[in-house]
């Protein structure tokens, strides 16, 4: 969606100030991996309208990963998204490349900018062989090649362009780039509030109608905020100084005087009236932006989201057209919303009908990389640091327990943090892994809660929500089968079993049509499915699930860990993925913990 077309429904619906965040390319795979966990978090937290990702003008695979992480947020974690794109080092080829990947991604909105000139450059800013020379040039050709489709942003400079002295040229120059199909303004940062609302009343006298959007860059450190000031030639007003300079060598304190500060300047530039957005330059830091818009009270309420009370599904949509209308997803990647959608990506309509999981014959069907990375997120000497050097069953249980009651936010196969809806059966989950059945992913049984439930609860508000209690867990292949005779004439309790050499068993009637396993009623509308188990995509899991362990092994190899490695191995050969679903989602025995407990 449109940058201005959103902001413009929000202010309309709400008396209320919006936001959105800036990040930069990390410099590495790993800094990447661990970016989308942190724009996820924070999106979760906070609901910005959109985010935005700056344009890595070194060319070849460090643009690429610009790219990369904008097609990545606006169609993995679901993240309105606006991408940078610069005349540095840009041919025509290039910028075109950049549009094509936005457009195919679902991108809708461009920061179009002239860019700051290449490190060391002899000459200052020069414009490459077949590129542009100023950002109007850029705006025009994005107008020409895709007309409407993107909104385009411009830079402004409240304090002057560090390489233009007279001011009203500056304005001159906004309002070309304005005319050329701008549609927003986003401001280079700046501590001078005074300064910024006579420079807007400016903008306005000279006919410029689009949205002010205010660049806020957080105080983190006192050498981080006189760096930057200087790099942008930003004005520092005294009262910062002696408010920071006497606590300079404390990064705590300056800070908490720095968001006090910045919080300040923020509330005024809100009152002034020419303003109702402020975007965040996170400098890819989380505590600090959320620490601001607290103070200011932006942050949404317990339940809110993003204007509504309640998500329309039980996940987080993706935002690529071709993916906007799934409405069901299997159950098995819960835990692990970003290999499921790279996994799903590159899927023609035709072979993803309605959402689901698809044709076991798709070409991408094994596909499993996501922007190049491992499947485990945190690898390296991470990993080590997270979950040790396992060499036990009874240490792995450990590290389940852990993630389970919050010591960890991530486990080889879980990407994302657990949160309440678990507690309900948290005390079985918690005694299976003390009896080594080692749990891997879950969910409760609700016989008709209300969709407007804080924990629980999707949809419209005026619904009702319904789930099948399902577990899946890893069980030593010995014990499978006294599993399957413990469920023999059992026809509330399903089952899926496999090994690493695709062994597989099961008491599904009919194994390759979909149980829902969370669905919702509500008025003037069929029943919702959004979450579902069946054949095809469990062992499609089942793939996924038995590489990482592949890799969390290679990984203690590369590492030296061999003790590690051998008992992952040993987890590899002679361990089975099961779960199992108990369809009578009324009944209040707990049936699959009861059966468990017998093995």
């Amino acid at each position: 969606m449109k940058i201005t077309d959103k902001l413009q429904q929000q202010h309309e619906a709400q008396d209320k100030a919006t936001f959105s965040f800036e990040y930069f390319v990390p410099k590495t795979t790993q800094g990447v991996q661990n970016l989308y966990d942190r724009m996820d978090r924070m999106y979760e937290a906070s609901m910005p309208e959109f985010i935005d990702i700056t344009w890595n003008a070194g060319g070849g695979r460090f643009s690429q990963l610009s790219t990369e992480l904008v097609s990545t947020a606006q169609s993995v974690l679901g993240l309105e998204t606006c991408m940078h794109l610069t005349c540095t080092n840009m041919p025509v080829s290039e910028i075109e490349e950049a549009l094509e990947d936005a457009y195919n991604s679902g991108c809708q909105n461009i920061l179009a900018l002239r860019g700051d000139p290449p490190l060391n450059a002899p000459n200052g800013w020069q414009p490459v062989e077949g590129g542009f020379n100023y950002a109007k040039d850029l705006i025009k050709y994005i107008k020409d090649k895709y007309g409407d489709h993107f909104d385009i942003g411009v830079a402004g400079y409240p304090e002057g362009h560090p390489e233009e002295k007279d001011r009203s040229k500056d304005l001159v120059y906004l309002k070309e780039k304005i005319d050329a199909g701008g549609s927003f303004i986003i401001t280079q940062m700046f501590y001078d509030v005074d300064n910024f609302i006579k420079w807007c009343h400016d903008v306005r006298a000279i006919g410029i109608d689009v949205p002010i959007i205010p660049g806020i860059m957080p105080i983190t450190t006192y050498a981080a905020f006189l760096r930057r000031a200087q790099w942008g030639k930003v004005v520092i007003p005294q009262k910062f100084l002696d408010a920071l300079e006497p606590v300079k060598d404390d990064d705590q304190l300056v800070r908490d005087l720095g968001s006090e500060l910045v919080v300040e300047m923020c509330q005024q530039i809100l009152d002034s009236g020419y303003v109702k957005h402020l975007h965040l330059y996170t400098m890819n830091l989380e505590k600090a932006p959320l620490i601001i818009l607290e103070k200011l009270g932006l942050l949404p309420a317990e339940g809110e989201t993003n204007g509504s009370p309640l998500a329309a599904l039980p996940w987080r949509k993706s935002l690529n057209p071709k993916r906007k209308n799934e409405e069901v997803r299997p159950i098995f990647w819960k835990r692990r919303p970003y290999s499921y959608v790279a996994r799903t990506s590159q899927w023609a309509v035709d072979e993803f009908p309605n959402g689901r999981f698809g044709d076991s014959s798709s070409p991408a069907f094994g596909d499993l990389d996501l922007c190049g990375s491992s499947l485990i997120r945190q690898s390296g000497k991470k990993s080590l640091e997270l979950w040790s050097t396992p060499t036990s069953i009874q240490e792995v249980s450990q590290l389940v327990i852990n993630y389970l009651t919050g010591t960890l936010k991530c486990l080889p196969w879980s990407d994302t943090a657990l949160d309440a809806e678990i507690d309900p059966i948290l005390e079985h989950l918690l005694e299976l892994n003390r009896r080594l059945i080692i749990t891997i992913n879950s969910q409760p049984q609700i016989n008709g809660i209300r969709s407007n439930d804080k924990i629980h609860g999707w949809g419209p508000k005026d619904g009702y929500v319904y789930q099948k209690q399902y577990l899946e867990f890893l069980l030593p292949k010995e014990k499978v089968n006294k599993l399957e005779e413990k469920l023999a004439g059992n026809e509330m309790l399903t089952y899926f079993a496999v090994d690493n050499q695709d062994n597989l068993s099961s008491n599904h009637p009919d194994g390759s049509k979909a149980n829902a396993v969370t669905w919702g009623i509500f008025p003037g509308r069929e029943v919702l499915q959004p979450t579902i188990v069946e054949k095809v995509s469990f062992l499609a899991w089942k793939e996924e699930f038995f590489r990482i362990l592949e890799e969390w092994k290679w990984n203690f190899q590369e590492n030296n860990e061999q003790d590690s490695a051998n008992f992952i191995q040993h987890i590899i050969d002679n361990y089975m993925l099961v779960n199992i679903v108990d369809n009578d989602y009324i009944s209040s025995e707990d049936q699959i913990f009861n059966v468990l407990s017998t093995l």
